[in-house]
């Protein structure tokens, strides 16, 4: 790719000029020919794909109109180096994940720990934690506490010796995309 040094000029030039699109990355202008649009119709997932990334630009365009919002992503941006649009949009589009939920502080009595781990490209804003017995009826459920990097949920009911409880762990992101996984305890 070839590099050139642009008249002062143009160096403010953005968006489309015939078939030509200047585009700025930082402190850089990209120059590229507008893309053709296909003649064949949409496949029922591009459809849907589009509508995702549709829905994505909304929420990038609401968040743009929050300052608090708004700078929240402009701190991330600055450090990922991208255009804060972006972020905002790979953050719509990227659902977070529960990578654990340990049990080792949880023997089915009231006042135990459930401990989880979350991530998200972004931020993990909530995690909420449910406890249901074998045949779905839940126990408990309730909002885990952030500290140290780790969620730590605190049960309130003591469970009945030989049930099985299987915990569920849900991590929740700023545009309400959710992950979730569970585990399996039988309580002695």
């Amino acid at each position: 790719m070839a590099r050139v040094q642009l008249n002062p000029v143009l160096e403010q030039i953005n968006g489309q000029i015939g078939d030509l699109v200047f585009r700025r990355y930082e402190d850089k202008v990209v120059l590229a020919r507008k893309a053709s649009p296909s003649r064949q119709e949409a496949t029922p997932a591009q459809v849907a794909t589009r509508e995702r990334f549709r829905a994505a630009a909304e929420y990038g365009k609401l968040v743009m109109a929050d300052p608090v919002l708004k700078a929240l992503y402009a701190t991330a941006a600055k450090a990922k180096k991208k255009p804060i649009f972006s972020v905002m949009v790979a953050d719509y589009l990227h659902a977070p994940s529960v990578t654990a939920v340990t049990l080792d502080g949880y023997t089915g009595a009231a006042s135990g720990t459930i401990s989880v781990n979350a991530s998200d490209d972004f931020e993990v804003t909530a995690v909420t934690v449910t406890l249901a017995s074998e045949g779905g009826t839940i126990l408990e459920s309730g909002a885990a506490v952030v500290g140290n990097g780790r969620w730590t949920y605190t049960t309130t009911t003591n469970v009945t010796p030989g049930t099985t409880v299987t915990v569920t762990a849900t991590a929740l992101d700023r545009p309400g995309n959710s992950g979730s996984s569970q585990e399996t305890l039988l309580v002695s």
